[in-house]
């Protein structure tokens, strides 16, 4: 009966299930982690971030339905999908939509650890997701500009020393630790300012990629390789998405297996830095092609 609703009320019900769920969800990791302030006993710190954990992983599945709360959902998944819950991942993906995150909690729900992100200190600040982010030891990341260094050298390599104390937590539970490498999410406006060489990317930032393999490379089972596409359309997913019309979602997922020429010091090794520079590069060259066949797919179906 849902689907046969006007836009505006599916709206209005996908945004309030999704507010509810969010701060429901949201306030009981919050109520779990508020003990890991007076108890930093490290046996008692990662029973609880098991548990928050867990609530994560319910969260994930609200946001699953979602997809099929107010319209009929056609999910397009191919490539590999021998994944476990038990292991480690980082995933590489290209960035359209907030409903890339959706999308991503819809995939790690069925058969992937919870995903991480990095986050912007900023978003600390906002109500019961910077707190519960924080309770699932999600790193929070500041950045410092050329000029607050000069004048502060001190803070030289700090935003890396806490992102490797904040990593260092994810041994102990099984994480899926996601990069959306091109730092932003992808516009027309934004690739014809960066000049892109890519047709459906924009160019890829190596330096947050490879810090992260060098903290963690060698606790990572694999690098996923993962492609969202959704079919052309002027309007923004995530409005297709609350509206109702959203129908099919594409995704093509390939396993990298871990090399040890993936792991070096990238700030610091030129010779590093431009191997690794080539490997993304080529890496997003082919992103992009299987962009170009995903969504030459997408389009050639006909349309409910």
């Amino acid at each position: 009966m849902l689907t046969l609703l006007l836009a505006p009320f599916r709206v209005l019900i996908n945004f309030t299930f999704g507010a509810l769920a969010t701060a429901i969800i949201g306030l009981l990791v919050i109520v779990v982690g508020l003990p890991k302030l007076i108890l930093p006993i490290p046996v008692v710190q990662r029973g609880l971030s098991t548990v928050a954990n867990a609530l994560f992983r319910v969260w994930g599945y609200a946001m699953s339905m979602m997809f099929r709360l107010t319209q009929p959902m056609h999910w397009h998944i191919q490539g590999d999908a021998q994944l476990h819950r038990d292991r480690w991942y980082m995933i590489l993906c290209n960035h359209r939509s907030w409903v890339d995150i959706l999308v991503l909690m819809h995939l790690a729900s069925r058969n992937m650890p919870m995903p991480r992100f990095f986050l912007k200190q900023q978003l600390f600040w906002v109500p019961i997701i910077g707190l519960g982010c924080w309770t699932l030891d999600m790193p929070f990341m500041k950045r410092y500009s050329r000029e607050q260094i000069a004048r502060k050298p001190h803070l030289q390599g700090r935003d890396i020393a806490t992102t490797q104390k904040k990593c260092a937590k994810f041994r102990h539970i099984p994480t899926t630790v996601i990069n959306f490498c091109e730092g932003t999410r992808f516009t027309p406006e934004k690739h014809r300012r960066k000049q892109s060489s890519f047709t459906h990317l924009l160019p890829p930032k190596a330096g947050g990629t490879a810090f992260t393999l060098q903290t963690m490379g060698n606790q990572f089972d694999a690098i996923l390789d993962i492609t969202i596409v959704y079919p052309s359309d002027k309007r923004p997913a995530v409005w297709l998405l609350l509206s109702g019309q959203l129908r099919d979602i594409y995704v093509n997922v390939e396993t990298i297996p871990m090399q040890p020429e993936l792991i070096g010091d990238y700030f610091n090794d030129e010779r590093f830095k431009a191997h690794f520079q080539h490997w993304l590069n080529q890496r997003w060259e082919h992103k992009d092609k299987v962009i170009g066949e995903l969504t030459s797919r997408a389009n050639s179906q006909p349309r409910q």
